[in-house]
């Protein structure tokens, strides 16, 4: 693995579209704690077969000699990008920072002439998402979002099959998430949680982060990621004292007729896999988008399940450069979530779900949240395709937010 060298960046004056990168490519890591620790260590993977040069660090809080992050110790580290990038002449950087950071750096990083590696949310608004698009247009420059589950097989295999009738005419599809968090989470970062911050949106609650997989995948598998859908219905709630949303349900009406939901809770009582359920009149196809596990079912039939394959989207984006491999998922690509992501932004805050509608403990220091029958109403929030004030939630309230 090759670390620590000085190459001098692209000349402003050079196209990147008519220049391929050096070999091995030069990488830079921006954000190094947090989610930036599960970067590094796919990064260094990729530098050690030869892939990538890992060629440095950048955060203002640089690791410390007894920090735990593996190859902090030999890689040069920076607290400012602009000289990180002069220094490292890097052609890839992978911006892992707090949702509200995003748009600066990852201009920052085009101005130097580098390709993006972008950690979802790309953006917390439209206007910046649509910012960086405009960047990015005619730089001959990409960026590819960090949505992994987009690297599945999975969803081409499910879309496949819905094309060739397997579950009949297509009703919509109806995703549950019940994951539980305890307060933990939201004292990990002083971020975590907010709709705000320091005057900046960050837009972090339960659909927009630790589920935006499920809603960008949910919109894949209907075919409309790349756009706006017609009309968006969020209901957001929260059981813990935070700004954002911890338990929300969302019904997106596409241009292509599918209605998409999307029911959530930070909540529940245990971490299951999330599920997709692609609902037809002849039968529904499963999906694990954190396993990449399809299940067919069809009247009549005994249900066919199948693991899929999912590529690397780091090793993509390197491959994209190298040979021209479609990117699995660029940023236009994100366009549909990034109007969900509005749609949370401009919506009321997020009403309180009281006391009495949940379990409340203290264990370890951290207090646990769990919403009484919670995951029995998100499961049928995805079967029913409706929103949890649809459903006769006692805390729900019929006022979702539509734009």
């Amino acid at each position: 693995m090759q670390h620590g060298h000085t190459p001098q960046p692209p000349s402003p004056d050079t196209d990147p579209r008519s220049t391929l990168p050096p070999d091995p490519v030069p990488v830079l890591l921006v954000g190094v704690h947090g989610y930036g620790r599960v970067y590094l260590r796919s990064l260094l993977t990729l530098a050690h077969s030869g892939a990538i040069d890992l060629a440095g660090l950048c955060d203002p809080r640089p690791p410390g000699p007894d920090d735990d992050l593996e190859g902090h110790g030999f890689l040069p580290c920076f607290s400012d990008l602009d000289e990180a990038l002069r220094h490292t002449g890097a052609r890839i950087t992978v911006v892992a920072t707090p949702i509200h950071t995003h748009l600066p750096l990852a201009l920052t990083a085009l101005r130097h002439g580098s390709h993006l590696m972008l950690e979802k949310p790309a953006t917390p608004s439209l206007e910046q998402f649509d910012r960086l698009t405009e960047a990015l247009s005619g730089s001959g420059l990409v960026c590819q979002v960090g949505f992994q589950s987009l690297g599945s097989a999975a969803i081409g295999r499910a879309r496949r099959l819905v094309a060739e009738g397997a579950v009949g005419e297509l009703r919509g599809i109806g995703t549950a998430g019940t994951w539980k968090r305890t307060s933990a989470y939201y004292e990990r970062a002083p971020w975590a949680g907010r709709r705000r911050m320091d005057g900046a949106d960050v837009v972090d609650g339960a659909l927009t982060n630790p589920f935006a997989h499920a809603v960008a995948t949910s919109l894949a598998l209907a075919g409309e990621g790349h756009r706006a859908p017609q009309r968006t219905e969020v209901e957001l709630y929260r059981a813990h004292p935070i700004e954002g949303d911890d338990t929300s349900s969302l019904r997106l009406h596409t241009r292509s007729g599918t209605p998409v939901t999307v029911a959530v809770t930070l909540c529940a009582s245990g971490d299951p896999a999330p599920e997709l359920a692609v609902h037809g009149d002849a039968g529904r196809i499963e999906l694990s988008y954190t396993e990449d596990r399809l299940t067919l079912r069809r009247e009549g039939q005994d249900p066919h399940t199948e693991a899929l394959p999912r590529a690397d989207l780091m090793g993509n984006l390197v491959a994209h450069l190298r040979d021209e491999a479609p990117l699995l998922c660029p940023l236009e690509a994100t366009r549909g979530f990034a109007h969900v992501v509005e749609a949370v932004r401009t919506a009321p805050p997020p009403r309180p779900i009281g006391t009495e509608y949940q379990e409340v403990w203290r264990e370890s220091g951290h207090t646990h949240r769990t919403v009484h029958g919670i995951t029995g109403l998100i499961r049928r929030s995805a079967e029913s395709l409706a929103l949890f004030s649809e459903l006769g939630a006692p805390w729900a309230r019929s006022n979702a937010s539509a734009i």
